[in-house]
């Protein structure tokens, strides 16, 4: 008898929970959306890769609306199927918002880059995440 009403209890309990909402940090809409754009370049010659990480590259850190800058090359990882080690020269770009990232496409200096170093890349490719 004392754990029929246990159980009951207990199904009480869990049923009374299941009617309270739950609020979740990640469930609440954040008021403006973070922002990492990743920028992967195949460089026409890798005897390029010192003078553009050192000259070019850093120009689209120096952007208005940039929040945080990383530049590398590839990591030497275990080289499996799913990594893709091609590209010469990487760089991430932070944003506080949507906005920021698309002010900072007709930002003067990431125009400049692109007019001044494109000649140096056959390949880029962009990979935009919202956090």
């Amino acid at each position: 008898m004392k754990s029929r009403r246990k159980f009951i209890q207990a199904l009480t309990l869990v049923g009374a929970a299941s009617l309270v909402p739950i609020h979740l940090t990640h469930s609440k809409p954040m008021a403006t959306q973070k922002i990492i754009h990743q920028v992967y370049f195949w460089l026409h010659k890798e005897s390029d890769v010192a003078e553009f990480l050192r000259d070019a590259v850093p120009m689209l850190g120096r952007c208005k609306d940039v929040t945080q800058f990383y530049q590398g090359v590839p990591a030497p990882t275990e080289k499996r199927e799913v990594v893709d080690h091609s590209f010469h020269v990487s760089c991430s770009l932070f944003f506080d918002s949507l906005e920021g990232q698309a002010a900072y496409q007709k930002d003067p200096l990431h125009l400049e880059f692109i007019a001044k170093y494109s000649s140096f890349w056959k390949t880029v490719k962009v990979y935009d995440i919202m956090l």
